[in-house]
């Protein structure tokens, strides 16, 4: 299994306290707000994948809400630190590009559900469709995926943070700090990806993303981006 060293390094080291990554606002700002669009496609008793699920925070409020929660990520440190947490989630190491540890988790659990946010963005171009396929995979016949990411728009916003006149946030400082950064992606390119897996794409829209950041006047910044849930309809 590939180990990414840049988010291994960066969840070994991330701070424990509220709000201190980048991403991880609130789950009342996130994926609350996320299930109410993915919740009328959660057919059956299908378990969800938190895919990318970082140290849990999301994954804890989806497994409040929904039957069997399983969250994954590539890098140990960060299923690690999310397994010290209470909640009712399960957590696993899993690299979403390795076809051969997809299959074998989609052999133990089934067609799954799968809530993948922010992922590709942060992906290399070469390695997205590898993603993409792990997805397919554990979507099989009857899952559904829910896929956000931010919008070619957010680029903007993120430049705007990195040019604050004290130095960008600390939170988005530490991203950097590890080698990862957000890579240029068309909105287009999203469902591009699915469709050429054979996944249609059922709903689509926009809503914002929350971050833990705040501006000078104490309002809490969010991305804009673009949201769809995929599934096979043959």
């Amino acid at each position: 299994m590939r180990v990414d060293e840049g988010w291994d390094g960066f969840w070994a080291q991330a701070p424990t306290a509220a709000e201190s990554v980048f991403w991880d606002a609130p789950p009342e700002q996130v994926a609350a707000r996320h299930l109410a669009l993915f919740e009328p496609y959660l057919t059956g008793d299908l378990p969800l994948v938190d895919a990318g699920c970082g140290n849990g925070t999301q994954t804890r409020h989806l497994g409040e809400r929904h039957g069997v929660v399983v969250g994954v990520d590539l890098s140990p440190a960060a299923v690690e630190l999310a397994r010290r947490r209470p909640g009712g989630a399960e957590f696993e190491v899993l690299d979403l590009a390795d076809g051969a540890a997809v299959a074998a988790f989609h052999e133990r659990r089934g067609d799954c559900h799968v809530y993948l946010r922010g992922v590709l963005h942060q992906a290399p171009p070469e390695e997205r469709a590898r993603i993409v396929d792990g997805v397919a995979t554990l979507l099989g016949a009857a899952g559904r995926g829910f896929v956000v990411e931010p919008a070619s728009a957010a680029r903007e916003t993120l430049a705007g943070l990195m040019r604050r006149p004290g130095g960008p946030p600390p939170s988005l400082a530490a991203v950097f700090a590890h080698g990862i950064s957000p890579m240029e992606m068309p909105d287009e390119a999203v469902p591009a990806l699915f469709a050429e897996r054979g996944l249609a794409v059922l709903d689509a829209g926009r809503a914002p993303l929350a971050t833990t950041v705040r501006d000078p006047e104490g309002t809490r910044v969010e991305l804009p981006s673009s949201w769809l849930v995929v599934g096979r309809t043959g």
